[in-house]
């Protein structure tokens, strides 16, 4: 195949020559970042099928169950696979989880009681947790079952406040509850080994407290996971990571046994737990999808540090920055105005093998504060391991990219943003030059 072909190709795709000559160098200037990405897929490979293998996953598994699920074999199979990647005594895997809301809400709701108060030592959770919490007022919050809520942000270096965390921890403080990835802010995204040192923090003060952390886009960008540095309960979403692209719906909880005991009996009903819920044809999904996660997660890591040299190079803030780390697969642009913003989502939209036709708009979308603009053209709705982009609009007009299920498409969609800013001149012709 001749590199002509390829170039070709996008030119066919309506991407012009200068920005298919940038990509190319941004691109090849990143070898050894991947070489580095490639060998964690391969380490986190082999620990999705040690897990399977020292499980005895069969052919018997991938059935599924209809009505009450009693005996499924997959369904608990599959619970000690995860548990056995997270190292956790007990997880929850279940297509009656939503998305990643509904699991984070599942594991507040099911390990906090009247009275208890929920403290959260990184700051602002995500939106669609405020009215979970009851930051917002919503109907079923914990505010309304006599829940309180602590903040302490982080510092302006992004650095946690140990003090402000340690006034902030009292005797009602029951659940600690950690966001890893930055949700709509520019914040940095916090590493394991960070996570880490928190726990161990809040662990020296009142050493009973929960700490969850919300994994949600973190797994497997790193060899360990934050349940190995003293989590009790870990969360997240299968339309995202874990899931591999292939998990058409689902979360997990991972943790401590009678944390996953109280996630159970609140997702079913208190005396059935965990021995009820079919798992009906998801299966299959869940095992492949699993299986395939590490090396889909490689190639999303892929594609958020191609978007961040990329836009690096062109003077935006980009957060984390392209020589940074990676703990999870989201890329935040800020733009400083709504039209970059929208350019861009509307160039990943484009890219897209499912309603590439579309042009996405903000809207008010349910769980947000402001309008909010989307762009997934997914084979599962709403999947944020294959290639998407969204953000509030908002200051300071960040827009969030992540996923990719292949890191081809992800580097196609990042050229297609720069191409679709090009058009609407929010980016002038001559981009890039000086700064190569």
């Amino acid at each position: 195949m001749k590199h002509s072909d390829i170039e070709n190709m996008y030119r066919d795709m309506g991407i012009s020559p200068e920005v298919i000559s940038y990509s190319e160098e941004i691109w090849n200037s990143l070898k050894d970042r991947w070489e580095e990405i490639d060998a964690l897929s391969e380490y986190n490979q082999l620990k999705v099928i040690k897990a399977m293998q020292k499980n005895h996953v069969s052919e018997a598994c991938l059935l599924g169950t209809t009505g009450y699920g009693y005996n499924d074999l997959g369904r608990e199979t599959l619970e000690k696979v995860y548990a056995d990647i997270f190292h956790t005594q007990d997880a929850l895997v279940r297509p009656q989880i939503t998305c990643g809301t509904h699991a984070l809400a599942l594991a507040l709701m099911s390990n906090l009681r009247p009275g208890d108060e929920l403290l959260s030592p990184v700051g602002k959770p995500y939106d669609t947790l405020e009215e979970v919490i009851g930051i917002r007022p919503s109907k079923g919050s914990l505010k309304e079952y006599g829940i309180s809520y602590r903040q302490v942000d982080l510092l302006s270096d992004g650095s946690f406040d140990f003090d402000g965390i340690r006034r902030a921890i009292n005797e009602k403080t029951k659940l600690v509850t950690i966001q890893r990835s930055k949700g709509y802010q520019t914040r940095p995204t916090l590493s394991v080994k960070r996570i880490g040192e928190l726990i161990s923090f809040i662990k020296e003060i009142k050493p009973d407290v929960i700490c969850m952390v919300d994994n949600c886009y973190g797994e497997f960008t790193e060899t360990k996971e934050p349940s190995d540095v003293g989590a009790d309960l870990v969360v997240g979403s299968l339309i995202k990571n874990p899931g591999g692209g292939l998990a058409p719906i689902g979360g997990y909880l991972a943790g401590k046994k009678e944390c996953i005991e109280n996630a159970a009996y609140r997702l079913t009903s208190p005396g059935l737990g965990k021995e009820v819920g079919a798992s009906l044809q998801v299966l299959p999904s869940f095992y492949h999808g699993l299986f395939l996660a590490p090396s889909v997660t490689a190639n999303a890591l892929k594609s958020a540090i191609f978007a961040a040299n990329l836009y690096e190079k062109l003077g935006f803030e980009v957060v984390p920055d392209g020589k940074e780390s990676r703990h999870d697969i989201i890329q935040a642009v800020t733009f400083g105005n709504p039209e970059g913003v929208i350019a861009f989502c509307q160039g990943i939209q484009q890219a897209a093998p499912v309603d590439g036709h579309v042009t996405p708009e903000p809207w008010d979308m349910p769980g947000y504060d402001s309008p909010v603009i989307m762009a997934a053209g997914a084979f599962v709705s709403g999947s944020s391991i294959e290639l998407s982009a969204d953000g509030p609009i908002q200051p300071p007009y960040a827009v969030y990219f992540q996923g990719g299920l292949t890191w081809q498409h992800g580097k196609l969609g990042i050229m297609n943003t720069l191409q679709k800013l090009v058009e609407k001149e929010i980016i002038m012709k001559d981009f890039g030059r000086r700064n190569l």
